[in-house]
């Protein structure tokens, strides 16, 4: 589709297409018109950004929206770009498929994909939510969205432990001034709390419980554990006073009514209400480089929701801030360095990569509480006698959410060796992620010790016999790595080798957070790195 044609068509659908029936949406003749008719939003019109910004931030996830919104505090002109769509949020719609039924709105530009059922879905190719990049030995799941991860992650924002988070980041970044200025910043901003008792006890809920009972009977005391989610948005879901998406266990493919306070209604809301800051969806980087003035470069394809490239353009700014997420920063920065665009970028760009020890872990056979499962998380425990330190949290049975007695759980190992690294092919201009097969063996074993620990003694199975094992390590859905501070960027993320350059995502952080997910630390460097690039760099 042609430029002017995207123009035309988003706004001919106008008010009517939110309010089309089920029965239009089923008659629709193609994709392209049954998502017009679905979320007539995602087609409206997205202006060409300016030409020169002073600050452009790549990327709208957390390290993205943080930065957007201290420049604009700042009084910075700042130009964010993404490559997904804005996401509308409605209590009533119905703006994204679940785990059940996944459509075109679920995964970016794909036309199937692999459950952890051990089924493969098929559906229609369109720029959904969540971008799962094939590897060799590793899926990478990440989030293609205004929001970024915060639209598709489990809402879980943990502290790590001092002494794992002292062997991550060494000498280079202070716990201390972490644990009492910066992890409270993020707290207090996205409104971090555990899951409340009135809601525990829903019937949506009866997993949490069984899964508490549980790990109890197996000698462990399971811990709440904080999230971003408004629960005052999940008991009007209880109430009837919204649709239902959280309590069904809606949240990996996009949270419909807002029940995840997500970065559009905090962070990034605030950086665009200050006037100083504009986000242009449907920005699809290409390079990057600088001009003989030293300003940064930055190529651009805008492609509609449907993938089709609309227009191509190239952008110009005094500083710029990679937060495209571990894979997308690590990418731009390794093919700038290898074509000579960047040629100063160290030999550290591409290193240090690493999945945070992620496994999903699954028992069958369970006490049967409620017929869905929520999505929130509820508890967490630990455990470091059976090799890396490992955590399991509380997660619902992805892609089935009805409580068909299987128990999910989400792992996650620390450990600092299960590192590989990022090569780039100027033939095929791709990028190669070089993760070894059981790339996590021993993080794996740790955790089927512990969950062989808990199935014995609430008298479940591991797994699901023949279809669903009981740990996997084949995706990760917190990439960490390939720009990591210290190495490839000074403890702040000022990328070595350039002035204005700099990385404020998970592609600091060296492979782990300490076996708890990744997204508290990063946003809480993210306020730390920002606070010192603003007091000394402009």
């Amino acid at each position: 589709m042609k430029r002017r044609d995207f123009f035309k068509a988003g706004a001919a659908v106008g008010a009517a297409g939110a309010l089309a029936s089920a029965s239009q949406i089923a008659a629709a003749a193609t994709p392209e018109e049954k998502y017009r008719l679905q979320v007539p939003e995602l087609f409206n019109p997205v202006s060409r950004p300016p030409a020169y910004t002073p600050a452009i931030v790549i990327g709208s996830g957390f390290g993205g929206a943080i930065s957007s919104y201290r420049l604009a505090q700042a009084g910075i002109q700042t130009t964010v770009l993404e490559r997904g769509c804005r996401w509308p949020i409605d209590p009533w719609r119905k703006i994204h498929p679940n785990d059940f039924f996944p459509d075109g709105r679920a995964y970016w530009h794909r036309t199937s994909a692999k459950m952890l059922t051990g089924l493969t879905t098929s559906f229609d190719k369109f720029g959904g939510l969540l971008d799962v990049t094939e590897y060799e030995n590793i899926d990478v799941w990440r989030g293609a969205c205004v929001g970024g991860g915060s639209k598709v992650f489990t809402g879980v924002m943990i502290e790590p432990e001092r002494q794992y988070f002292e062997a991550i980041f060494g000498n280079v970044v202070n716990y201390e001034e972490m644990r009492n200025v910066y992890y409270p910043r993020v707290r207090e901003m996205l409104r971090l709390s555990p899951l409340p008792d009135d809601l525990y006890y829903k019937p949506s809920f009866g997993h949490s419980r069984v899964w508490d009972k549980q790990v109890r009977l197996a000698g462990y005391e399971p811990e709440r554990i904080d999230g971003i989610w408004n629960w005052d948005v999940v008991r009007k879901e209880f109430h009837y006073r919204s649709r239902p998406s959280a309590s069904i266990g809606e949240s990996n493919h996009g949270n419909s009514n807002g029940a995840k306070f997500d970065l559009t209604q905090n962070y990034l809301k605030y950086a665009e209400q200050s006037g100083y800051t504009s986000i242009y969806p449907g920005m699809q980087v290409k390079s990057l480089g600088q001009d003989s003035n030293g300003r940064y470069l930055v190529e651009i394809e805008q492609i509609d929701p449907m993938g089709e490239i609309i227009d191509q353009f190239t952008l110009s700014c005094d500083y710029l801030f990679m937060a495209a997420g571990s894979i997308g920063t690590t990418e731009l920065l390794l093919k700038a360095r290898e074509l000579g665009d960047l040629p100063n970028l160290n030999e550290f760009i591409g290193e240090g990569w690493g999945t945070n020890g992620d496994t999903a872990v699954v028992r069958t056979v369970s006490e049967l509480q409620g017929l869905y499962q929520a999505s929130p998380s509820a508890g967490i425990i630990r455990d470091d006698r059976f090799g890396p330190p490992i955590t399991m949290e509380n997660w619902y049975a992805l892609h089935v959410p009805v409580n068909l007695t299987a128990i999910g759980s989400l792992g996650m190992g620390f450990d600092m060796t299960n590192r590989c690294r990022f090569q780039y092919d100027p033939a095929t201009d791709s990028t190669t992620l070089l993760w070894p097969r059981e790339g996590n063996a021993d993080v794996v074993a740790a955790t089927r010790e512990m969950n062989n620990r808990i199935a014995d003694a609430s008298l479940t199975l591991p797994g699901l016999l023949g279809v669903v094992p009981d740990v996997s390590d084949t995706f990760t859905a917190h990439p960490l790595g390939g720009a990591i501070l210290g190495q490839a960027a000074d403890a702040y993320g000022r990328l070595n080798g350039y002035d204005r350059l700099y990385v404020m995502d998970g592609a600091m952080i060296n492979g782990s957070t300490g076996a708890v997910n990744p997204s508290l630390t990063i946003s809480a460097l993210a306020e730390r790195n920002i606070e010192n690039i603003l007091m000394n760099d402009f």
